[in-house]
C-alpha cells in the first residue's frame, strides 16, 4: 500500500469512528422526519376543509386575530406572535405568547381554516401539530437536546461524515482495479463479504450522501446564520427607528399582508412574524415571501412593513449564506418533488444506515482479528520458547 492510500485509509478510519453513532442516530431519527408532513396529517385528522371554491381568497387576517384573542376569541387577552400559511394543507397557523415583550415563548397554537376562517384546532403549542415521538425524533436530529451546542457538535459530526465519504471514495477508486463493480464475494469470509457490501452501497449512494451531508452542515448552523442576518443588515435597517418607543399594539395584520403582496407581485405570503425585539423587528412586520414554482416556493424574500401605518419599509435582499441555507432545507428532507422522492431519500437512507453499521461491524472485526493473529503469534513464540528449554534441559542431561 502506498504512503497517499494509507494517509486515506486512516483518514476514512478515523474521521468515520468519531462519527458513526452519532450519525446513526442521525439517520434513525432522520427516517421518519422525511414523511413528517403525511405523518402529522393522519395523526392531526383535521377535517375536511371547508366547501369552498379553490380560488376562494385566503380569510381575513384581522378577522382571525379578533378570533383567537379578542373578548370572545379562543384565548382572549393573549398576544399573537406569528402566521403561517400552509399553502399545502389549506390551513392557517397563529402562534400565541403572553406578551410582545416575551419574545421568544409562544404558549398556544390555533389552526384555522385559510378560506372560511373556521378554527379546527386549538391547544397548548406542541400539543396538536405531531406525535409525541415525532417531536422527540426531531430533537435527537437536530440538537441532542442540547440546544445551540447541540447543533454546533452534530454540524461537526456532519463534517466528518462528508470527510469519511469523501476518502471512502478515494480508497474506493483502486479498490474497483481489483473486482467488477457490484462483485461480493460471499465465497471468501464473512468480514470480506460485508467489507464488499459496504463499499458497493458506499459508492452507490456517495453522490446522495455527499449533498445530504453537506446540506446537514448547512441546516445545522441555521440559528448562527439567522442571528448574523438579525445582528447585521436587519439592525442596519433598523438604524432610524432605534429612538422610537415600540408600538403597544400593532395595525392592521391584513394591511401589512396586502402591502407586502404589493411589493412582490405574483408571489404568496408564507408567514408574518409580529413585533418583537428578537426575531424579527420591534417597530415591523416580517413577512416572508415565497413563490410558487418548485424551486422559488423554497426561496422566501423578507419584507418589513411599519407595524403602526402599514407602510412598506423594506426589501432588504437576503446574503448568500440564508440562500443557501433556505435551498439546503428542503433537499436535506427530499422536500422538492412530493411523495416519489421522499420515498427515494427513505431508501437511500436505509442505505446509509447499513454503510454505517457495516463499517463499524468491520472495524470491530478487524481489530478482533488483529487481536487473534497476535495471540497465534504468541502462542507459536511461547511454544517455540519452551521447545527450546526443553531441547537445553535434555542437552544438559546428556
Amino acid at each position: 500500500m502506498t504512503r497517499s492510500m494509507r494517509i486515506w485509509l486512516r483518514l476514512h478510519t478515523w474521521s468515520s469512528l468519531v462519527c458513526t453513532l452519532f450519525l446513526l442516530v442521525v439517520c434513525v431519527t432522520g427516517l421518519p422526519l422525511i414523511f413528517l408532513d403525511e405523518i402529522s396529517e393522519h395523526w392531526r385528522g383535521d377535517p375536511p376543509a371547508a366547501a369552498l371554491s379553490a380560488d376562494t381568497p385566503i380569510v381575513d387576517l384581522d378577522r382571525l386575530v379578533a378570533s383567537a384573542v379578542g373578548k370572545r376569541g379562543v384565548f382572549p387577552g393573549e398576544t399573537v406572535r406569528w402566521l403561517s400559511i400552509e399553502d399545502d394543507t389549506g390551513q392557517i397557523w397563529m402562534g400565541l405568547g403572553p406578551s410582545y415583550q416575551a419574545a421568544r415563548s409562544f404558549d398556544h397554537v390555533v389552526r384555522f381554516d385559510a378560506r372560511s376562517g373556521q378554527v379546527i384546532h386549538a391547544a397548548r403549542s406542541g400539543e396538536h401539530t405531531s406525535p409525541m415521538w415525532i417531536g422527540l425524533m426531531f430533537r435527537l436530529h437536530t440538537d441532542g437536546f442540547a440546544g445551540l451546542y447541540g447543533e454546533l457538535f452534530l454540524a461537526a459530526m456532519a463534517l466528518l461524515f462528508v470527510l469519511a465519504t469523501i476518502s471512502g471514495v478515494a480508497l474506493y477508486c483502486p479498490f474497483m482495479k481489483k473486482l467488477s463493480f457490484g462483485t461480493v464475494r460471499s465465497d471468501r469470509s464473512r468480514r470480506v463479504a460485508w467489507l464488499d457490501v459496504h463499499n458497493l452501497l458506499g459508492i452507490v449512494t456517495v453522490a446522495w450522501v455527499l449533498s445530504v451531508g453537506v446540506t446537514g452542515v448547512v441546516n445545522q448552523l441555521s440559528t448562527p446564520l439567522y442571528d448574523v442576518w438579525r445582528n447585521t443588515a436587519l439592525k442596519a435597517l433598523l438604524a432610524a427607528y432605534r429612538d422610537q418607543p415600540m408600538p403597544s399594539q400593532p395595525g392592521s395584520v391584513q394591511a401589512a399582508y396586502e402591502t407586502a403582496l404589493r411589493a412582490e407581485p405574483g408571489k404568496t405570503v408564507r408567514s408574518i412574524r409580529f413585533p418583537d425585539g428578537k426575531l424579527g423587528s420591534p417597530y415591523h412586520y416580517l413577512i416572508w415571501i415565497h413563490g410558487d414554482t418548485p424551486l422559488t416556493s423554497q426561496l422566501a424574500t423578507p419584507v418589513l412593513v411599519d407595524a403602526r401605518t402599514g407602510q412598506l419599509t423594506a426589501k432588504p435582499s437576503l446574503p448568500w449564506y440564508l440562500t443557501m441555507l433556505l435551498t439546503a432545507r428542503p433537499l436535506h428532507f427530499g422536500d422538492y418533488a412530493g411523495l416519489p422522492l421522499k420515498v427515494i431519500w427513505a431508501l437511500l437512507d436505509l442505505f446509509t444506515i447499513t454503510v454505517l453499521s457495516s463499517g463499524l461491524y468491520l472495524w470491530i472485526a478487524r481489530r478482533k482479528s488483529r487481536a487473534a493473529r497476535v495471540e497465534r503469534l504468541l502462542g507459536a513464540h511461547e511454544s517455540a520458547r519452551a521447545s527450546v528449554e526443553r531441547r537445553a534441559g535434555e542437552t544438559q542431561k546428556d
